[in-house]
């Protein structure tokens, strides 16, 4: 599809840790050669069958990044000098309502809940919160526990001012979005699917087609997500996203016609559904955040 994207539709990054394990030359061994063999199968069928990854890759390396922001969601209450509360109102098959948002035990928590008498009227609730200070490039990282719903899904991601414009977008050099992470996984049958999370880049105007969002995807396999923390992040350089689980690179990709120059939004959101939620009224799912860091050259 783009110089990015090699043979089979691996990644750069992907061919990279392949070699990577099977490093012959200069340290031969059976171990390396089976896990090689693994990794090879691995990434394989993410090509063929967009299955997630174990991260192989380098470990990130902030040694000329200094951190610009860093919020651990200490107190009682959002900070609301730096964030704020956003898109409250209706919201696909739901409402996003600042309500949902609190911070607890050195947490933030976003619930999604069935409320009778909420801020909008009787339905389902959940929220998001985006920083005020808009960035370009840097490394970005969310240290979280995942909602348990195979309905709601947790969100870390970057918003353009025009990422869905033909014109303005330019195949994502103008604008773009970049989600970070998506985690949809947990009713999926096989351990890798439940404990993946989606990196996806969208732009428009890459190709001749208007009406369709242009996009570049793939995943990575995280540890326990939907109980355990983990950290996702991406490295956002002039030349690519680079994308990181716990540290060590999943893939990265130069999609489309160049990184983003935009100054982008940075969100924290649980995502409602379009229709077919099919938890009880009585349930509630809870996105559990420890931190959110950036870090800038």
């Amino acid at each position: 599809m783009e110089k990015n994207f090699a043979f089979l539709g691996w990644t750069n990054g992907q061919i990279c840790r392949f070699w990577h394990w099977i490093d012959f030359a200069k340290n031969f061994s059976f171990k390396k050669f089976f896990a090689g063999i693994l990794a090879f199968f691995e990434l394989f069928n993410a090509a063929a069958f967009k299955t997630p990854v174990h991260p192989y890759g380098q470990k990130i390396d902030l040694t000329d990044y200094k951190l610009v922001f860093s919020d651990e969601f200490d107190g009682d209450a959002l900070n609301t000098d730096v964030w704020y509360t956003r898109g409250n109102g209706a919201r696909r098959s739901g409402y996003n309502a600042a309500s949902q948002i609190k911070q607890e035990n050195g947490n933030l928590i976003i619930t999604g809940e069935y409320l009778e008498d909420g801020t909008y009227g009787a339905g389902w609730y959940a929220g998001a919160i985006a920083l005020k200070q808009k960035y370009t490039r840097g490394y970005f990282e969310i240290k979280c526990i995942c909602n348990d719903s195979k309905d709601f899904w947790s969100a870390f991601w970057l918003q353009g001012n025009h990422p869905y414009d033909h014109v303005l977008s330019d195949g994502g050099k103008g604008s773009a979005e970049i989600d970070i992470f998506e985690a949809f996984g947990n009713d999926k049958l096989l351990k890798n699917k439940r404990n993946m999370f989606d990196h996806t880049v969208w732009c428009n105007g890459f190709d001749d087609d208007v009406e369709h969002l242009d996009k570049c995807s793939f995943s990575g396999i995280g540890d326990d997500i939907f109980h355990k923390y983990n950290t996702i992040g991406l490295e956002w350089t002039e030349d690519e996203y680079i994308f990181y689980v716990n540290g060590v690179e999943t893939g990265r990709t130069s999609f489309g016609k160049g990184t983003s120059t935009d100054e982008e939004e940075l969100i924290v959101s649980l995502e409602i559904p379009e229709s077919g939620i099919t938890l009880d009224k009585s349930e509630k799912t809870e996105f559990i955040v420890d931190y959110v860091k950036v870090w800038q050259k």
